[in-house]
């Protein structure tokens, strides 16, 4: 498909507001399946709830309380943890001028770039899974930079703008010296997109900021990426999976204590309507188009190491790949579901989505 122009005002039009996510936790009933959380019902545990902006996404975070865990400190580790979650992302921001990401693609092609550990951690991610994707994901397509999803206008770049992107996006130019703690491009303009491998890490962190602070129960939700630790009042935390299709039903709800991520990519985070296509957030690197093939993937693990970014990479590779990826992962639950309607869930997840009641 060829698009030599930008998003005109016709195109705006059709914006979808589909911003729903795949997975979604359900702190009370189902009443409300539009929100990243439900309502508490009438006679529900007690929980320290408070939200956040982050990462382009609003950010939940649940306390169970209780004697101890009280309101007051309930509070004070949220702050913190949102507190840690805002440090991270000012890290690794590609709109930001003075982030790590910023500076990276203002050296590229000229001199190594000393970054913060926890940049260097995510770049390490990014990197071992570009290998073993075999280029799925590839952390450079911030190069192809003249996609604009959000706001108005939208704006799909000309073809000439495509190839010349793509001759920038290459995940082996990225070279990183663990000794030295820096990161290099090695191509003047080459550009990094954290999007798809920091966000589960910050969300991670802000999970580890209460433990420190004696918060040993806890869910956190970005945007469809869901953590949890221990249990909310003794009951196992509940996440519910939505049918992409479908997005007002649920497939199943998901019962989960202890440590446990739901991580969830789609064609409906963000997004337009043109010729026909949804053009989303999810660029195939090897075409510098939006991914075709897949509407979402869900993934549930133990550890955000086992399924980081691999939601972005599995909507790249296509629905054919599900059972043989899921064969290589057997400590990770998938769904992913097709554009054409079809679903293709491992045994894992089909036994742990649990029925919703009527």
């Amino acid at each position: 498909m060829k698009a030599d122009l930008p998003c005109t005002p016709s195109l705006r039009g059709q914006l979808s507001r589909r911003r729903f996510a795949l997975a979604l936790p359900l702190l009370a009933g189902l009443p409300h399946l539009a929100g990243a959380a439900t309502a508490p019902a009438a006679g529900a545990p007690a929980l320290a709830r408070h939200s956040r902006e982050r990462m382009g996404t609003r950010v939940d975070i649940a306390v169970p309380l209780s004697g101890a865990v009280t309101q007051q400190q309930a509070d004070r580790a949220m702050e913190r943890a949102f507190a840690e979650m805002q440090r991270l992302e000012a890290l690794m921001s590609r709109y930001r001028p003075d982030s790590d990401v910023a500076r990276l693609a203002a050296a590229a092609g000229r001199q190594p770039v000393r970054v913060a550990p926890e940049v260097l951690d995510v770049l390490r991610a990014a990197q071992r899974l570009h290998q073993s994707s075999a280029g799925a994901f590839d952390p450079t397509v911030g190069a192809l930079d003249g996609w604009h999803f959000d706001g108005t206008p939208q704006a799909v770049p000309a073809t000439a703008q495509i190839a010349r992107g793509l001759r920038l996006v290459d995940g082996r130019a990225l070279v990183l010296d663990e000794r030295a703690g820096t990161a290099y491009l090695a191509r003047p303009g080459m550009r990094l997109d954290l999007g798809g491998v920091a966000k589960l890490p910050i969300l991670q962190a802000g999970v580890q900021v209460l433990a420190r602070e004696g918060v040993a129960n806890a869910l956190v939700n970005g945007g469809g990426d869901v953590l949890v630790a221990g249990s909310n009042q003794g009951q196992p935390w509940r996440v519910g999976v939505r049918d992409p299709a479908a997005p007002q039903r649920l497939l199943g709800v998901l019962a989960l204590q202890g440590r446990a991520v739901v991580a969830s990519s789609g064609d409906y985070e963000r997004g337009f309507e043109y010729q026909g296509r949804r053009l989303h957030h999810v660029l195939d690197p090897r075409t510098g188009w939006p991914t075709r093939g897949v509407h979402g993937v869900a993934l549930l693990a133990r550890d955000v190491d086992e399924v980081n970014g691999w939601g972005t990479a599995l909507m790249v590779q296509g629905p054919a790949q599900a059972a043989a990826w899921s064969a290589r992962h057997p400590g990770v639950e998938l769904l992913v579901a097709g554009v054409d309607g079809t679903r293709w869930t491992s045994p894992g997840m089909t036994a742990r989505l649990q029925p919703v009641a009527a």
